[in-house]
């Protein structure tokens, strides 16, 4: 359970079966359920990952090397649910940088960042699904920094598609594209790619876009939609 005020001006979390949120209309409660466990090929994937990590952590890098990721995780705050700046463990930050990258095929990234943010990068606007040939085109940026620098990609996540009236896409989203950067030739915008789902025209898509730097930071999320045409 997280909470900012005695009066639970803002909540987040469960206490007794009853589950702390918000939507657009503000905070709201509802009995807890207990999820499923569906165990899928890409749940499976992300509990191998983690463990191979963990193994990792414990027993290749060095304790320099896990020291310096603790310095980083020190310097680096994340947001927790309701936007408040929480400090994660250095493994923590090792294995939330890592597990993206060995789902997109990536190098691990074993030394810590040395810069001390989670490497943002520009706004994607614009993303477009054509039902007819099933394509997504998604934008960016060619001149921010990991488009530019071998081993750094844009991450693009999709869930299933929704009536267009759907205000928030719970997910959950599956790695449909990674775009590559380059130092030597960056990538072209737009990026064209197979939607995972069958597309109709008008369904709202919802995506989840993160970008992960060489060093092993992982930005935080966006979150764009499109109206498929």
């Amino acid at each position: 359970m997280i909470f900012k005020s005695p009066v639970y001006s803002q909540a987040s979390g469960s206490i007794a079966g009853i589950v702390y949120s918000r939507n657009a209309g503000g905070m709201y409660t509802r009995a807890r359920a207990m999820p499923t466990n569906p165990n899928t090929d890409a749940q499976q994937a992300v509990r191998s990952a983690m463990a191979a990590l963990v193994d990792q952590w414990s027993n290749v890098l060095t304790n320099t090397q896990r020291e310096n990721w603790n310095t980083y995780a020190f310097n680096t705050p994340t947001l927790n649910r309701i936007g408040e700046p929480t400090h994660k463990t250095g493994q923590n930050m090792f294995i939330r940088g890592n597990i993206p990258r060995i789902q997109a095929g990536l190098p691990i990234a074993v030394a810590a960042p040395t810069t001390f943010d989670i490497g943002e990068f520009t706004p994607v606007v614009g993303i477009t699904g054509t039902s007819g040939t099933n394509q997504l085109s998604i934008p960016f940026t060619v001149a921010d920094e990991w488009a530019n620098e071998d081993d750094s990609a844009l991450l693009v996540y999709q869930s299933r598609p929704q009536n267009a009236t759907r205000t928030f896409g719970k997910g959950p989203f599956q790695l449909v594209t990674i775009i590559a950067g380059d130092a030597t030739t960056p990538p072209t915008s737009p990026k064209t790619a197979t939607s995972l789902f069958p597309l109709a025209f008008g369904q709202k898509l919802f995506f989840q876009l993160r970008v992960s730097r060489v060093d092993g930071r992982l930005s935080g999320k966006q979150n764009p939609t499109a109206i498929c045409t």
